[in-house]
């Protein structure tokens, strides 16, 4: 079986909501809560599926929407990095609309948007994309979907979600996370002063002791 077979075997099966994690009192940093990934995880992933999803292989233009730079860390519960690990993003473009054959709404797809991308965490545990402002597609508010994983180990997935977004209040992914945890999915899209990217927003996964052991350089 293929590494993209496996990951959407794991992700359908919901496999990454069931990681074991601790109470949020014995870490010295909050945990990610993971979340489902969806129905629209790539069928197949894109050839074009680097870390900039606003520029796409033989178009010309830059993706419609709000151009933002998303940064972060992937860490343990001490701080401690985690590198060497693929981080996969996957949203719908500016229209609302993803690039897959199950969403079948009827508005245009935006051409020069990626719809998925990925990097590897560097020696600090660093990543970064460049995609759009999330945007809401109907029955959901805006949400960027996230995988976290080494080839052939289980993924941690989650959502990342716009803080002070309205719509926040009424989705119902958003409201199952516990009340005191939903801070911990939100992302501040902030105003940059970056010549391409409008916004820019920071945020930081942060994984329990299980799923850390099983992404271990040394276990690798």
């Amino acid at each position: 079986m293929s590494r993209p077979d496996r990951l959407r075997r794991h992700l359908l099966l919901g496999g990454a909501a069931a990681l074991a994690s601790l109470p949020l009192g014995a870490a010295e940093r909050a945990l990610t809560p993971s979340q489902t990934a969806g129905p629209f995880y790539p069928v197949t992933p894109p050839l074009d599926d680097d870390n900039d999803l606003t520029s796409v292989t033989g178009q010309s233009e830059r993706a419609s929407g709000r151009i933002s730079d998303l940064t972060g860390r992937v860490i343990d519960v001490n701080g401690e990095p985690l590198p060497g690990l693929r981080v996969e993003i996957w949203q719908c473009d500016a229209n609302g609309r993803y690039r897959h054959p199950h969403d079948r709404q009827e508005v245009p797809e935006d051409p020069n948007f990626q719809g998925f991308g990925h990097t590897v965490t560097d020696s600090g545990g660093r990543y970064r994309f460049r995609t759009i402002r999330p945007v809401a597609y109907p029955g959901r508010t805006p949400h960027i979907h996230a995988a976290i994983f080494r080839d052939g180990q289980r993924p941690f997935v989650t959502q990342i979600y716009v803080a002070g977004e309205p719509q926040n209040a009424q989705d119902f992914l958003f409201l199952r996370v516990p009340e005191d945890q939903r801070p911990l999915l939100l992302a501040d899209f902030e105003p940059t002063d970056d010549p391409v990217a409008e916004l820019r927003a920071d945020f930081d996964f942060v994984l329990s002791p299980a799923i850390a052991a099983v992404f271990d350089t040394t276990h690798a």
